[in-house]
């Protein structure tokens, strides 16, 4: 699994059009450089995207991969 992901990654996960991934990129990557983060135009973290849109922090997945 990749530690980021791009615009084909996340619509194959969520459905969503080319145009919505990109701009939910860009909104991403906006909030993380506000956080003082570097980004990559154009991919953002998969651990901050599945955070964000899940829900799912990664202590949680740990834990819940524990447990499974």
């Amino acid at each position: 699994m990749n530690t980021f992901m791009d615009a084909h990654d996340i619509i194959e996960i969520t459905g969503m059009s080319e145009a919505y991934a990109y701009k939910l990129i860009k909104q991403l990557n906006k909030e993380l450089e506000e956080k003082g983060f570097i980004t990559i135009r154009g991919r953002v973290s998969r651990q901050y995207f599945e955070e964000r849109i899940y829900g799912v922090r990664k202590e949680e997945q740990n834990y819940a991969s524990i447990q499974g």
